[in-house]
């Protein structure tokens, strides 16, 4: 099983990287959390990697951190929860955050994620909140400066991944960006991302 690639990172979109290593190039699926920290297209990267299998397929998850590894892992161990989803739900919960709504056993927080519903928080909390690792503090590598432009395209292509519709997800991204605007923030693409995912619930 691949647990772990380092290569050149081809491409990158907010839910999937195209790595090569060895002369193949390996399509990966990340969380938005990874996708925000990648190196610009053409830099080395190292990711670590969930190898998913079933009969039809054999999928390549990626994370920057090992504790967004670990989280993924927990969550696919619960019944009704997919690497799919698993996915999403590491991308509208920063891993912190989502440790700790899990302990508290905070579903509000939890059913605010694009599908997750109130059953399935609920299983998230009763299986999950005493198997939690703890979290390591492993910070992901600052992504430079440049790396995410045009941001509010990521921002729009983030959110129809995570199953938003499209006029929604548009309108969530223009009153994001008037807001970081009018705030005198730069527009950067993870806090434009959450305060979007807020607008479009």
């Amino acid at each position: 099983m691949i647990a772990q690639l380092r290569g050149t990172l081809l491409e990158k979109h907010p839910n999937q990287a195209v790595v090569e290593a060895g002369g193949v190039g390996y399509d990966v699926t990340i969380p938005v959390s990874t996708f925000t920290h990648l190196p610009d297209s053409g830099a080395e990267v190292k990711l670590r990697i969930h190898t998913h299998v079933r009969e039809d397929a054999l999928s390549l998850f990626g994370f920057l951190t090992q504790d967004e590894k670990a989280i993924f892992e927990k969550l696919i161990g619960v019944s009704g929860i997919g690497p799919t989803l698993a996915v999403k739900i590491l991308s509208g919960l920063a891993a912190p955050d989502l440790i700790n709504a899990i302990r508290r056993g905070d579903s509000a927080s939890l059913v605010r994620i694009p599908g997750v519903g109130k059953k399935t928080a609920e299983r998230m909390v009763l299986e999950l909140r005493d198997k939690l690792p703890a979290a390591t503090g492993e910070q992901p590598p600052a992504a430079s400066p440049d790396a995410l432009s045009p941001i509010d395209q990521d921002v729009l292509s983030a959110l129809l991944n995570l199953g938003c519709a499209r006029p929604q997800a548009e309108a969530a991204v223009r009153k994001a960006k008037a807001a970081a605007a009018n705030a005198g923030a730069n527009a950067e693409f993870e806090p434009l991302f959450r305060r979007a995912l807020e607008l479009v619930r």
